[in-house]
Parts: structure tokens; sequence; C-alpha cells
């Protein structure tokens, strides 16, 4: 038995801020000294960095679990089912709901349960929970919900990654032109053919690298000590990612049976457009050869960071061939890695 996608869905927010909209902002650096660079300069190193020109925000009248229904509600349309047929509805994020202009974050109930609720789905065995992962969320919630299934505890599970880090930023960081928001979602099932989850890896290095994203003051210097947002070491992180990720990949990779020659697409979490590139050449230099071209879609450029949105987003993108140049045909091996807060890094083998 193995457990395959049967529906994707996802919601790409509204609002596009560019990186000119920037231009008028004051950024500081973590100890509350002033950046180096005037904000022109700021700009052109961030877009030649991360890749990012443009992100999405959510409109104020919208909240996470809000852009989670959206995708849940085209996840289940697309897979054709019965949303009473759920046994579990597993939701990644991390914030939870932070309404527009509040600075409190709302997870109770929790946004599994509020995502039930709007689904309207009375079957009260339909369990509905939250994971907090860091951007790996989406991929270890489909790691959960396999285990679900293989151990019969479950033939259908509702994943959904969603997002809305524009609520938890600091405007005077210039890591908040990294951040946006969006939701992703699929549909787990038991199936009787070769297609599903092939194999996975998953990790947590804390001993010294807990600390590498946090929730932190804002970096002006008068700012309330007591309202928080998300913080980054990106160098350290950077570094991180280079030397695992690539790692656990290859682990997942070769735990599925299949060579790397199979390999027909990565989906990556969508973090730094530099970042991503370094981890796939390492991948592959575990193998001696080097990637094929149009290997890791991205959507980044477009996008930008939604944390556990973007894997579950990016998947969803390319098989409704709404990115240019990207496909994917039956029988296709491909895989899903993110890494992020905790520091958590995950894999999974797939085959469409």
């Amino acid at each position: 038995m193995n457990c395959k996608i049967t529906g994707t869905g996802s919601y790409i927010p509204n609002v596009i801020t560019r990186n000119a909209d920037f231009d008028k902002h004051e950024f500081y650096n973590l100890d509350g000294s002033n950046f180096p660079y005037d904000n022109e300069t700021t700009i052109r190193k961030f877009k030649a960095i991360t890749g990012i020109e443009e992100r999405r925000y959510l409109d104020n009248n919208l909240n996470t679990s809000d852009i989670a229904v959206i995708a849940a509600q085209k996840a289940i349309e697309s897979a054709n089912i019965d949303p009473e047929s759920l046994d579990y509805i597993i939701i990644a994020h991390n914030y939870g709901d932070v309404p527009a202009g509040s600075v409190q974050s709302d997870t109770v109930p929790s946004l599994a349960t509020r995502v039930k609720s709007h689904l309207r789905i009375k079957n009260p065995k339909c369990v509905a929970y939250d994971v907090l992962f860091g951007c790996p969320g989406w991929i270890e919630g489909m790691i959960q919900a396999q285990a679900f299934i293989k151990a019969g505890m479950a033939k259908r599970c509702l994943v959904i990654g969603a997002e809305a880090l524009s609520r938890v930023v600091d405007k005077h960081d210039r890591d908040s032109m990294i951040f946006s928001d969006g939701a992703g979602a699929a549909i787990l099932e038991a199936g009787d053919d070769e297609s599903g989850i092939l194999a996975h890896e998953s990790a947590t290095f804390s001993f010294q690298e807990a600390e590498y994203i946090y929730f932190g003051k804002s970096n002006h210097a008068s700012a309330p000590e007591d309202i928080k947002y998300i913080k980054m070491h990106g160098r350290k992180i950077y570094e991180f990612a280079l030397v695992n990720v690539p790692k656990a990949m290859k682990e997942c990779l070769d735990n599925s049976g299949h060579s790397i020659n199979d390999l027909k697409k990565i989906f990556i979490h969508q973090a730094n457009e530099k970042m991503d590139e370094a981890i796939i050449n390492r991948f592959y230099k575990l193998y001696k050869t080097t990637p094929p071209e149009k290997v890791m879609p991205m959507t980044i450029h477009e996008l930008g960071n939604s944390s556990v949105a973007t894997v579950p987003t990016l998947f969803d993108l390319v098989l409704r061939g709404e990115i240019a140049d990207q496909e994917l045909k039956k029988g296709d091996i491909v895989m899903f890695a993110s890494v992020g807060a905790g520091m958590n890094i995950n894999a999974i083998t797939y085959q469409v």
C-alpha cells in the first residue's frame, strides 16, 4: 500500500509588495545600530542574494486560518472527495492567527479546528490538530499523515501549510523583505498503484542551532521590548543548510531505491534563491554529477518566502501548469525538501 496525493490546492494572496515599496523603510542592525547602506543599495543587494523581486501579503480582513480553508477547499475539489470522509486534518503553521494591526497570536482553538469548522465537517472522528515544525511543517505533516495511513488509523488525510508572516515581521529589519503569506494543501490517501511516498527523512538539530530562528524585539532601539518579531541569523542558517540539507536529501533518495538519474523535480522550500541553488548543487555533487536544467521549480521571485506554504503551493502550481516550462508526468520521481526553525530538516521522495 502506498500513500498518494490525490488532490492539491493553494491560495496566493492578492496584495503585491515590490522591493521598491521598502525604499522608505528605516533599517537597523540587530543591535539597533544604523544599517551600513542606503536603501537603494540594500534593496539591490537583497535582490541579488535572495532572488526576491516581490512578495504577497494578506488582505487585512483575512487570517492564516482563512486562507488555509481556501487552499483546503481547492484540494478537496481537486480530489473529488466528500470532506466528511477525512480522518485527519493537519495544519502546519508557526504563528497562528494574527489579525491585521494586532501584536497577539491567536491559537485557541487550534487553526486545524477552525479549518474543520469552516469546512462544515460534522464527523467528530475527523481529528484536527496543528503542527509547529518551522518551515518544514507541511512536509512533516505529510510524513505524519502517511504514518496514520500505514498504521491503519486513517484512509484519507488533509495536510495544509499556511502562514501570514507579514503580520510578524519587523519593518526595521532588512530580513522583513524576505517573508510573505500563502497557503497550500494536499489530500493524502491510501493507494494501490506505484505512485505515492517512497521514502522520507526528518531531523531536528537543536544542540547549538535552536536559536538560529527566534522571536525577538525590533531592531529599532526605541521600539517596545515586549513586542516580538520573527528574527534569524541568516549566515548561520545558510552555512547549516548547505552542510545538512543535501545529506538528508541523499539519504531520502537512497532509501527510496531510486538513483539520482531518476529524479525529475525537486520541490525545495523557497527560502533564498542562492541558498536553494547551492543546496541543489551540493546534493548532486554527492553523486558526483551536476543538476539538470529545470530540476528545481522556483516561485520565490514573485511570491517570496511563505514558510510552510512554499512547498505545497509550488507543487500545486506546477501540477496546474501555472509555472512556465515546468510540468510533471505520471510516474515521475520527485522530492520535497525543507529546512527551517528548530533547526528542522526533512525530505520526501515521491512518485507522481
